[in-house]
């Protein structure tokens, strides 16, 4: 990396944020030789390679390695030791915890600190310093602690991936660009937009961007991207619960049913719409047939509500009157209403039944009846 290797791709592990023009992240920092890095750098242990030039501060929590000809628009506090090739430009101050080994023609413009051991000389590249020692170790019979060294520098576990810039890169507020592909991790939020062969942007990340690449392009769920997601000839991948705040253009495109374009969709080959997960599916929710079976007369009075309504007024000779129910001509006496006993005649069902008839008892109901309208 420190040579004329270039790396693979530019990584960005997860969690790490762009805050006011410097990238912070929780592991270390690798930046391959001839790239610009037009922001400050808040990390763990900090490495550039050839002709790096940074934008803004750098502050290493572990050790600080610059080579030969790095430029630094700012200060540099480094939190372990500190190591700086030939000809190195910092504008602002440096601060160093440990020791101090810088090369010749090193230009410092407000000074420096440290606390351990200054040295001036040319530090050899980490890689051939550590190859060099490794070999002193096991010439004179220390296998265990080469042994033991190897693990620190080679199989250590980290506790966070450190960030990793290709050789040649452009990093800025308005634009990443590399000549590789870039992944990036989850929990994110990066300004600019991104720029590489291929791109794989992690779940609930936040892009303050437009993503282009040459080959296929990946969105999380979850993730907000605030632009255009462009490729020349690969396919776009939009997972659930993605948002794309822009317009999106591919060869072919795969797009969930969970997920959000604002913009309009060109794919110039296939697209299709991928169903969301069980999982995002409301866990409540019944099935409709169970519901059906297990509720008959719920589903019966569904029916019936959905059934057209009979209106209250029609036209004339468009209705249809309802047949009243039929009335009996003659009723049995004793099924009939009236009140035998209060008509005052003598008359009794059971006589009317006999066809029996009292002609006294009728002119005394009559006579009754003429007495009490002339009273009145």
């Amino acid at each position: 990396m420190l040579g004329s290797d270039p790396l693979d791709e530019l990584a960005v592990p997860d969690g790490t944020h762009v805050q006011e023009h410097d990238l912070v992240t929780d592991g270390d920092v690798l930046v391959g030789g001839q790239s610009v890095v037009e922001l400050g750098v808040r990390g763990g242990t900090v490495i550039a390679g050839e002709r790096v030039r940074f934008g803004g501060d750098i502050e290493a929590d572990g050790d600080c390695r610059l080579d030969m000809w790095c430029e630094v628009d700012g200060n540099v506090l480094v939190g372990n030791n500190a190591y700086l090739g030939e000809r190195v430009h910092i504008t602002g101050q440096l601060i160093v915890s440990g020791d101090l080994d810088a090369g010749d023609d090193v230009d410092i413009e407000e000074g420096f600190e440290a606390n351990g051991w200054i040295v001036i000389r040319n530090p050899m590249p980490t890689i051939v310093f550590l190859f060099v020692y490794l070999s002193q170790l096991l010439r004179i019979g220390e296998e265990e602690a080469a042994e033991e060294v190897a693990d620190e520098f080679l199989t250590e576990e980290r506790e966070a991936d450190p960030v990793l810039i290709p050789r040649g890169a452009r990093v800025s507020d308005d634009a990443w660009r590399v000549s590789t592909p870039a992944s990036i991790g989850d929990d994110c939020r990066l300004h600019g937009n991104i720029r590489a062969t291929s791109i794989e942007v992690g779940t609930d990340t936040e892009v303050f961007g437009s993503l282009r690449a040459k080959g296929d392009i990946r969105v999380g769920e979850g993730t907000v991207v605030h632009g255009d997601v462009t490729t020349k000839g690969g396919d776009v991948v939009i997972e659930p619960g993605a948002s794309v705040r822009g317009d999106i253009s591919c060869e072919d495109c795969e797009l969930s049913e969970a997920a959000d374009v604002d913009g309009a969709i060109r794919a110039r080959g296939e697209m299709s719409f991928k169903k969301a997960p069980a999982a995002d599916a409301d866990p409540s929710a019944e099935p409709e047939e169970e519901h059906a079976d297990g509720d008959t007369e719920t589903a019966e009075s569904e029916s019936a509500d959905d059934a057209d309504p009979t209106p209250a007024i029609v036209p004339l000779g468009e209705g249809t009157f309802p047949e009243p129910a039929p009335t009996a001509a003659i009723v049995p006496a004793e099924e009939s209403d009236l009140d035998w006993a209060s008509v005052g005649d003598g008359r009794t069902p059971e006589n009317a039944q006999n066809g029996t008839h009292d002609s006294d008892a009728d002119d005394d109901g009559i006579s009754g009846v003429i007495a009490e309208a002339e009273d009145a």
